[in-house]
């Protein structure tokens, strides 16, 4: 909550006109006001943690410049205004790069000024105050109950772990089927973390060229290649303080699994073309879809990279384990359909709800969604029907649809249909289906999207 009182010190050497300040500031009643002589006794207070100081330029025991310096020298985030007979332009404009927040001359305006600089400066520290209390309502809404969807045994498991891995700085490894929301337990544990002000930077290994994997992650100096033509910040500094989740670690060439290992030995990074090492403090997170202990067997992964990344291991139950979970996913992503669109909120019907139980999920709660997305598009009034529901044939499951087609073949319709509806615009499109624009690209180029 807010704190409706705003204390104020008033600096003036003057009696009379600090006297006039004073009253003519105290009309405002939310205005707690303190008169001072000098910038010593300012200074010798300032444990009273006031809100705004008022300060006189010309003080006799202190100039105006040495004393907006001691103020901030103890507590930056003070808001100062001066206020001077001086009008040169000079004056001014040191003491505003400084840090004082504003500069008044005193003349006829004086009082009129001065309850207007007031006035902005407080609605901007409210409007900090107001982001900061939205900040952590964010974190209260990320909350496992709230982003983790499901009140299955099987989740509910998981939770105890996530609770443990929240209250650690140790790295996460996330492990399960392609499409169980490794992504999602990765925010849910960054945002319920003491790192949750701190920046979530997400990195999916497999999307990124062999190429470019290096600069991506650490960084590169400038003609450090060719094409670097200015300096780029890595992931790893991007994510300083917070969290930084690689996604398909599995897919990392042997290569770079060497300096990602120094990388998290040493907890600093080094810019490709560069020399000076640069410390990260962040929490990793990462994710695989493979079994990387097999990987290592096969030498294609590891033994002591895999034993640093491992920290708390976390497996994802994929949703053919998650009966109980396929309804109440199935309402959120219609839920979140409807939203998006801005389209009436559907239900389902008794045959659909029995048919979407039957079903194996291969491609766990990404496909769920796919199933869902395409039914609420595909269907008349706001009910959805078991023939609405098209199923995918992946790894030998059988699909319910008559016409046997491949996950790719349908997932290839459902973004065509969506290009089709934002008139082919790519980035709005990947935004909404949740998936890499560049995935789009390479399916419209290699024909597998058949564009209007």
């Amino acid at each position: 909550m807010i704190n409706t009182h705003f204390k104020i010190f008033i600096v003036e050497d003057d009696p009379w006109y600090g006297q006039i300040l004073q009253h003519h500031l105290s009309m405002n009643p939310d205005y707690d006001l303190e008169l001072f002589a000098s910038g010593k006794d300012l200074l010798n207070n300032l444990y009273k943690k006031p809100d705004l100081i008022c300060m006189d330029f010309g003080l006799p025991d202190m100039g105006g410049d040495k004393l907006l310096k001691e103020i901030h020298a103890r507590n930056k985030q003070i808001p100062v205004i001066v206020i001077s007979a001086q009008e040169e332009i000079s004056v001014a404009v040191a003491l505003l790069k400084s840090g004082a927040k504003d500069y008044i001359i005193k003349d006829d305006h004086t009082k009129e000024q001065l309850w207007k600089a007031i006035i902005n400066i407080r609605e901007n520290i409210h409007l900090r105050q107001e982001v900061e209390e939205l900040k952590e309502q964010l974190g209260q809404k990320f909350s496992f109950e709230n982003t983790i969807i499901g009140q299955s045994e099987a989740i509910k498991k998981t939770f105890n772990l996530l609770q443990k891995a929240v209250n650690t700085n140790i790295n996460i490894s996330l492990t399960g089927e392609t499409g169980t929301g490794k992504e999602v337990y990765a925010k849910a544990i960054h945002f319920n973390s003491e790192r949750k002000k701190k920046p979530f930077v997400a990195v999916n290994m497999g999307g990124i060229p062999k190429e470019l994997a290096e600069s991506e992650l650490f960084g590169h100096e400038k003609g450090a290649f060719t094409g670097a033509i200015g300096t780029k910040i890595g992931k790893f500094e991007e994510a300083q303080g917070g969290t930084l989740f690689l996604d398909e670690i599995g897919e990392l060439e042997l290569s770079l699994q060497s300096k990602l290992l120094r990388v998290i030995q040493e907890r600093e990074v080094v810019r490709v073309g560069g020399s000076k090492p640069i410390k990260i403090d962040l929490r990793l997170i990462t994710a695989t879809h493979k079994n990387l202990t097999e990987e290592v067997k096969q030498g294609r992964f590891r033994e002591d990279l895999f034993f640093r990344i491992v920290g708390l291991p976390i497996e994802l139950p994929p949703l053919r384990y998650r009966d109980s979970d396929v309804i109440i996913l199935a309402k959120h992503f219609m839920e979140e359909f409807a939203k998006t669109n801005k389209t009436k909120a559907m239900h389902l019907s008794e045959t659909a709800k029995t048919k979407l139980k039957k079903y194996a999920w291969p491609g766990n709660v990404r496909e769920l969604k796919a199933v869902l997305d395409l039914a609420c598009v595909m269907a008349d009034g706001n009910e959805i029907k078991a023939e609405d529901l098209t199923f995918y044939e992946i790894g030998g499951t059988k699909a319910y649809s008559s016409e046997e087609k491949t996950l790719k073949a349908y997932e290839g319709e459902i973004i065509a249909h969506f290009l089709k509806k934002y008139d082919e615009n790519v980035v709005l499109v990947a935004d909404k289906l949740d998936i890499g624009k560049s995935k789009i690209y390479n399916m419209l180029k290699n024909g597998e999207i058949k564009s209007n």
